[in-house]
């Protein structure tokens, strides 16, 4: 029964809220989302509402005079008819934008600050390498393990040739 309680006062909260909400003791209307929104987009082009909600005095007269035949409407006045309805032309949508240079400047601005860091932590952080990354050092330790002959069968040693000492062809 407490639950039935809790969700009946929470239910009864959130209808009263969505109505409108009390900031600094007036009452404010809040947007209502469960209308769809404008949107341009290409793969949707005909939104559901228009872009301007709110009329003026001159587009409401523009309204009414669409009622009548279009022939009598200038050039000017279909298009800003158009502009009630649509924020942007199909054209328009499709048009290139300078966004990615933004995005490549970003991923360049990461990159950089990334080598910037590698060559600090070089620098900074790691040490020398040690002597068994020395060239010598390789050599040596491979002239040993032939010596030793290590894994004679199918390793290091049975790919040298030990009368010729030099590797098999």
């Amino acid at each position: 029964m407490l639950a039935t309680r809790v969700f009946s006062l929470v239910g009864k909260r959130a209808i009263s809220t969505s109505v409108c909400v009390r900031a600094h003791e007036s009452v404010v209307k809040s947007e209502d989302f469960s209308l769809s929104a404008y949107v341009d987009r290409r793969d949707h082009p005909l939104p559901e509402v228009a872009h301007v909600k709110h009329l003026s005095a001159s587009q409401k007269a523009l309204k009414e005079k669409e009622k009548a035949s279009w022939s009598s409407l200038s050039m000017d006045e279909k298009v800003e008819l158009y502009r009630i309805k649509f924020k942007e032309s199909f054209a328009e949508m499709n048009r290139g934008s300078n966004e990615w240079k933004t995005v490549v400047g970003g991923a360049m601005f990461f990159i950089g600050f990334t080598a910037l860091i590698i060559m600090w932590q070089k620098r900074h952080v790691y040490g020398p390498l040690p002597q068994s990354f020395d060239k010598e050092w390789v050599a040596k330790q491979t002239k040993r393990m032939l010596d030793m002959k290590v894994n004679p069968i199918q390793g290091l040693a049975s790919k040298w040739d030990y009368e010729k000492n030099e590797w098999k062809k």
